[in-house]
């Protein structure tokens, strides 16, 4: 019965999640991704306190849940090892010892990390982040494939229920780090069930610490017991001891797989009942360690994550920050590079990033112009997003919003150089940032008032002029108001203090 409901929440988590960054017709609203701002990370990066809270509460109540239905790696994990039930069960499982070592390393790492606003580790253990990155990149253009399949069946019948979508890489290098999460967290898993949650995920190692001391766990009746070794086989992160009887409460994920295999009956879901509750001492080694990683933490130098500033884009100069992150300062404290911005965009302007940030920004979302520009009127980067890494925004707020400005370079423009009339900037301009006014010959030039410029890129993605852009977007360090106040680098207390 435990198992059957930890399975159907799980599944209903992940069929949710995943169509959540499949959805390219924006089926399910910004309002429906409730599943996303439970992850412990985005709750983390996001200061939700109630979250958290809940998270660990639930977490000391019935132990590893968390891990168990509502992480959408680890349920993908089971699926991978469900899949290959058959091969398991031509091997011999036995009981692993704890690699305390290693899963602790990694916490401590993080937490470093996580102390000097230096999230690109983060982002790249979090296993929400990386489940994300994995369905953007890998899975939605199979199903965008699929889409385009069906609408030219159905088109075919004069059924035009499925339009065609163009499908694009966003990025080579988000590709290749998502195809190599895929492979290596799959090997994992086909072979060594649960060994990622139970070795590098930092969430699984936080959850596990809890775990041991959890008031409801997984309990063998020594009594009953008949040392089948069956419980043991079924175990997905081998953390059964058959022989001694005994569970490794860290790496158990409250599957439920053991109570229902057993043939005795010897297993059972219950309060501890070991009267003991003072936590076990720890050994020397342990301890050891434990003292060097703190002593790691406080005194990490800050100037190993000094960033490097480096353009792809000839002209601009500072990268774009999507709208609601403030500044890109902002962004990196607080995005983990799940995408989600990126797959919900309509316009398709965001993008994952590789060296625009610096060294510290990779895969974090940036604003490029090549396939669009942002619409005056979209807020839903900033309505989805679970990390608060962009702050929701209003449409009257994002009319105001200025993460750029625009740039005008006469010398490149074709009414100049090939004497044509153009005008398509301005056309495109909605807060007429750009105006064209009389040139010669009956010519028009295109004027900028950049104090009223959003930077929306609709001038830059419309500009004929090649390589380079004759009108581009500069972006703004801190983003500001059009033609008001300037928004100076504050905390997010003081940030909403200017309405955002």
């Amino acid at each position: 019965m435990l198992k059957n409901l930890r399975a159907a929440a799980a599944i209903l988590v992940f069929c949710f999640l995943t169509f959540y960054f499949l959805d390219f017709a924006n089926i399910l609203s910004a309002k429906f991704n409730i599943f996303a701002r439970l992850q412990f990370i985005p709750a983390l990066m996001s200061r939700n306190i109630v979250i958290i809270f809940c998270l660990i509460f639930c977490a000391l109540l019935f132990g590893r849940i968390y891990c168990s239905f509502l992480c959408p790696l680890g349920i993908f994990q089971d699926i991978v090892i469900r899949c290959s039930k058959n091969a398991f069960s031509k091997k011999k499982i036995v009981y692993k010892k704890n690699n305390f070592l290693l899963r602790f390393s990694i916490v401590i790492i993080c937490a470093a990390f996580f102390f000097f606003n230096f999230t690109i580790i983060i982002a790249f253990l979090d296993p929400y982040s990386v489940y994300g990155r994995i369905v953007l990149h890998l899975f939605k253009p199979v199903y965008l494939s699929a889409n385009n399949i069906l609408s030219f069946i159905f088109n075919h019948f004069g059924n035009y229920t499925f339009y065609q979508i163009k499908i694009t890489m966003l990025s080579v290098f988000s590709f290749v780090v998502a195809l190599f999460s895929f492979v290596i967290i799959g090997v994992l898993a086909l072979k060594n069930g649960r060994l990622y949650c139970n070795s590098i995920c930092p969430v699984g190692a936080v959850f596990g610490f809890i775990n041991k001391y959890s008031i409801f766990k997984i309990q063998i009746n020594g009594e009953k017991c008949a040392n089948c070794g069956t419980c043991a086989k079924n175990c997905k992160t081998f953390s059964i001891n058959s022989q001694e009887k005994k569970i490794d409460y860290s790496r158990c994920v409250n599957c439920f797989n053991c109570i229902n295999s057993c043939p005795q009956k010897a297993i059972f879901f219950c309060a501890n009942k070991n009267k003991n509750k003072n936590f076990p001492p720890l050994d020397a080694n342990k301890r050891k360690f434990l003292l060097f990683g703190l002593s790691a933490i406080i005194t990490a130098p800050v100037a190993a994550f000094a960033q490097t500033k480096e353009k792809l884009l000839k002209n601009r100069k500072i990268a774009i920050s999507p709208p609601g992150s403030i500044s890109a300062k902002r962004l990196l404290k607080h995005c983990t590079s799940c995408h989600l911005c990126v797959s919900k965009c309509p316009s398709k302007v965001l993008k994952p990033s590789f060296s625009e940030y610096g060294a510290g920004g990779i895969l974090i979302p940036i604003m490029d112009f090549e396939r669009g520009f942002c619409n005056f009127d979209c807020t839903i980067c900033t309505e989805v997003c679970p990390n608060n890494a962009l702050v929701k925004l209003t449409k009257e707020q994002k009319h105001s919003l200025q993460v750029g400005r625009v740039v005008l370079k006469p010398e490149l423009c074709i009414v100049h150089t090939q004497n044509w009339n153009c005008g398509a900037c301005s056309e495109h301009c909605p807060t007429q940032a750009v105006k064209m006014i009389p040139y010669k010959d009956g010519l028009t030039t295109p004027f900028i008032d950049a104090d009223i410029c959003v930077g929306c890129g609709g001038c830059e993605f419309i500009c004929p002029v090649r390589p380079q852009r004759a009108i581009y977007v500069e972006g703004n360090e801190v983003h500001r108001q059009a033609r008001a106040f300037d928004i100076e680098e504050k905390d997010d207390k003081e940030i909403t203090d200017f309405g955002f």
